[in-house]
């Protein structure tokens, strides 16, 4: 129970706590305190949905009440993934087995662990009351998570086989649990699709706006609902909020069907609120869409496209903007045959992504700026999350870095990857001084192109050029997000392990 307990603020209310819990269950095994300090944990995050709702009335700066919102609602991510943890908690106690729990728990938790750090950030450029005022409850609530997490992994610290070497093409391979009538959907077009709902500008669908047609989606369903996007240039600022579970967005093609905003730090929104599209309904599906954020490089922070779903996948779909262009802000995503355009940081966030096949693009940014491609917000070394870039290309149009620490545990990969002569050679920034050089992992193997020299890349401990690959596997599709259990159902062609 100490370890449960490690470094919070108030150490013996929490062992009181688990004690109490662990009596409740009448027994301590390892998995019963693990519960119980989920249980806790959820009790600690209740207490600072309180304590920051007080501060809904209070606030009369705009900022401030973006960031009071964002509170509560990411503060609400968190209950929902400690919650879905202890569920499946409870399966493995009953002895019911499923071989992808691990996975499963360690997104869930590693996800719960980040919520309070977007909630502090968004205070930025607020006189700092209202921060300074909960900060002591989400720092409780991070480390509660923190230990939970160092606590699962110990007991389930198994290796995993290494998958082999197979692309898996749209319709080539399902779960058991997959009906006939989805694999056909999700290898339709969308004139051959059964569609549930139409967009379209021009009044031939059942709706005109996007959002009015995610509003009328069912809420909480486990069976896929497809809304048809006809082409056209949407302006609206689109939000599937977490009970929008399932539903796939197929539009035209990403020159055709686009959804556009221009929401960005400097009128007063959060980074977290900028998102021309925000997602967070779990097994969500995009296909042949762009997602644009047209502020430009002179207004700081404006996302096109920030992602919280749970097993999501993005195909052939195109993320356009400047700095902070995709927010994969957390739980297991993935990219297939997509575009990103950006400036700075324009790939970032803590969730656990793999890119694969895509093209980087980078745009010119403020004379002041360097040029980075991603920022990786990894805060815990017990975390599953990472960016990993995969058989993809990098057309860099002026001197480009690959990536710079934003998080202490920063996690990031480029493999079998082109890389053009635009990238500088030693490869990677540094955030500011000596920050995270000795904790972060940034790795290269086998990329290509004449930027791919690691010759004159950086020399800090964090930093690696992989040459083994069982060492590369880890980073695969199969290992990195579990893709194998949920990508097949989707249609998306992904490669599960490595490619030569």
């Amino acid at each position: 129970m100490d370890r449960a307990c490690f470094n919070v603020i108030d150490r013996s209310a929490c062992l009181s706590n688990l004690q109490s819990e662990c009596e409740k269950k009448g027994q301590q095994t390892s998995m019963s305190i693990l519960n119980a300090a989920v249980k806790a944990t959820m009790d600690e995050v209740q207490r600072a949905i309180d304590l920051v709702t007080k501060f809904t009335a209070l606030s009369t700066d705009r900022r401030e009440q973006i960031a009071i919102h964002d509170c509560r609602e990411l503060l609400d991510y968190s209950m929902d993934e400690l919650g879905m943890s202890m569920a499946q908690m409870e399966k493995i106690r009953s002895g019911a087995h499923d071989p992808h729990q691990k996975g499963n728990l360690n997104a869930w938790l590693s996800a719960a662990l980040s919520n309070q750090d977007t909630c502090l950030e968004g205070f930025e450029g607020t006189n700092g009351y209202v921060k300074r005022s909960i900060q002591g409850g989400l720092k409780q609530v991070t480390q509660l998570v923190s230990n939970v997490l160092a606590m699962f992994k110990s007991i389930h610290s198994l290796p995993v086989r290494p998958p082999k070497n197979t692309t898996i093409r749209r319709g080539t391979q399902y779960p058991e649990w997959v009906s006939a009538d989805e694999r056909e959907q999700v290898e339709a077009s969308p004139q051959a699709m059964h569609v549930d709902a139409v967009v379209a500008l021009d009044g031939s669908g059942r709706y005109r706006s996007i959002m009015e047609a995610i509003y009328n989606a069912p809420s909480h369903s486990t069976k896929r609902y497809v809304i048809y996007v006809k082409k056209g240039e949407y302006k609206e600022n689109v939000e599937l909020k977490k009970k929008k579970s399932y539903i796939m967005l197929v539009g035209d093609g990403m020159e055709k069907t686009i959804i556009t905003g221009s929401r960005n730090f400097l009128q007063g929104w959060t980074t977290f609120r900028t998102a021309t599209f925000a997602v967070s309904g779990m097994g969500f599906i995009a296909r042949d869409i762009t997602f644009r954020n047209t502020a430009g490089p002179m207004n700081r922070q404006a996302v096109a496209l920030r992602v919280d779903s749970d097993r999501s996948a993005f195909f052939r779909c195109s993320m356009e903007g400047y700095q902070d262009t995709l927010y994969a802000h957390s739980l297991r995503q993935f990219y297939r045959e997509c575009n990103v355009y950006g400036t700075i940081d324009f790939i970032f966030g803590n969730g656990a992504a793999v890119l694969q096949s895509c093209k980087i693009f980078t745009r010119d940014p403020l004379p002041y700026q360097k040029t980075t491609i991603t920022a990786q917000g990894r805060k815990d070394p017990n975390q599953g999350t990472g960016f990993s870039i995969q058989n993809s290309f990098v057309y860099a149009s002026h001197p480009t870095y690959l990536g710079r620490p934003w998080k202490q545990y920063s996690r990031t990969v480029f493999m079998h990857t082109y890389l053009n002569e635009q990238i500088m050679p030693q490869g990677w920034l540094q955030w500011y001084g000596n920050f995270a050089l000795n904790t972060l992992y940034y790795g290269e193997y086998n990329n290509y192109g004449p930027g791919a020299a690691v010759q004159g890349r950086v020399t800090w401990p964090g930093y690696h050029v992989i040459r083994d690959a069982s060492q590369a596997s880890i980073f695969t599709v199969a290992r990195f997000i579990d893709g194998q259990s949920w990508l097949p159902a989707t249609g998306v062609s992904f490669t599960a392990g490595l490619t030569k």
